[in-house]
């Protein structure tokens, strides 16, 4: 390969770099289905501030809740090729500190938590427009039309109490699964994504039952690029559903709300940067707060050690 196709696979590598690794409903995530070259590492460090009408649970008995909540990720992703297609599969580990106020039962109470989130993990595949191709070939890529789908599990990993109203591990199994399509058009990109999440009973909370009925989601990007991996996308989002039944009892709303924002990403040498910011449109529970966030990622070769780059005079 010759050093003008390494470096347009390495640039063309950073414009996805960071997939989707959640499945709340709430996240916005451009570019969750853009292609990459197979047998490719991805390590992600990411920390978002979360502040507003959040709490970590929308069936708890709070009403004018605040909270303000710190959440630190790390995340490892590896392409593949399934089928003869793009695919991918990671997993991320959060860390979560927060401070969540409010009136419950009619008393004013406020606590702090620190400790280990659920983990989660996603596999994704592009069913069309993206074949699974090797750093020669991607450097020539030139993408069109993508179809993908993917699969998240929540694994219930994260710190749990039964006896406490507040917690940062759900104590349950989500399940999400979630369609994509982009078509680019010259610089511009236009994603749109829909998905379900699923939940598993929570048969210990507050010495009783919770369950909770699926969310349905769907998001939208407009991304603009203005060379590879220098790009900025407008999001947006809306879900619906989730009602929660405690120990018998059926809350009165479900969830119905959205979400817009904008992600900026930037490369750095052979990494990228994506810095993002959203807030509440339409809210009923728990979505009318404000976020930013901080992501950066470094991505190898499989088979090959991954120690800090070298400086790329052409990325300067």
């Amino acid at each position: 390969m010759t050093h003008r196709l390494r470096h347009a696979a390495r640039l063309a590598l950073l414009i996805w770099l960071m997939s989707a690794s959640a499945a709340r409903a709430q996240d916005l995530v451009p570019g969750a289905f853009r292609p990459v070259p197979v047998s490719i590492n991805v390590v992600t460090l990411a920390a978002t501030i979360n502040s507003g009408d959040l709490t970590f649970d929308p069936s708890l008995p709070l009403e004018q809740g605040r909270a303000r909540l710190g959440v630190f990720v790390v995340g490892f992703n590896r392409t593949l090729s399934i089928f003869g297609r793009s695919a991918s599969i990671g997993v991320g580990a959060p860390i979560v500190r927060g401070h969540v106020q409010g009136l419950v039962l009619g008393q004013f109470a406020e606590t702090s938590r620190t400790g280990a989130g659920d983990l989660v993990s996603r596999i994704a595949i592009n069913l069309y427009g993206a074949p699974a191709m090797t750093p020669r070939e991607f450097a020539t890529y030139r993408p069109g039309t993508v179809v993908g789908v993917s699969a998240t599990v929540g694994v219930p990993t994260g710190q749990y109490d039964p006896a406490l109203f507040i917690n940062i591990g759900a104590n349950r199994w989500s399940f999400k699964s979630e369609v994509g399509v982009s078509r680019t058009e010259g610089r511009w990109t236009v994603e749109g994504d829909l998905g379900t999440t699923f939940f598993t009973e929570n048969n210990d909370f507050r010495g009783g039952t919770r369950s909770q009925t699926p969310i349905v989601s769907t998001q939208a990007h407009l991304i603009y690029t203005f060379r590879p991996a220098l790009w900025i996308a407008g999001d947006g989002n809306f879900w619906t559903g989730g009602r929660v039944t405690t120990s018998g009892v059926q809350a009165a709303l479900e969830q119905r709300n959205s979400r817009l924002g904008i992600t900026v990403a930037i490369p750095v040498q052979r990494q990228q940067v994506r810095i993002s910011y959203s807030a509440g449109a339409f809210t009923t529970i728990g979505g009318d707060y404000q976020s930013f966030g901080a992501s950066y990622s470094y991505a190898w070769a499989a088979g090959r050690k991954a120690s800090p780059p070298k400086p790329d005079p052409a990325l300067r």
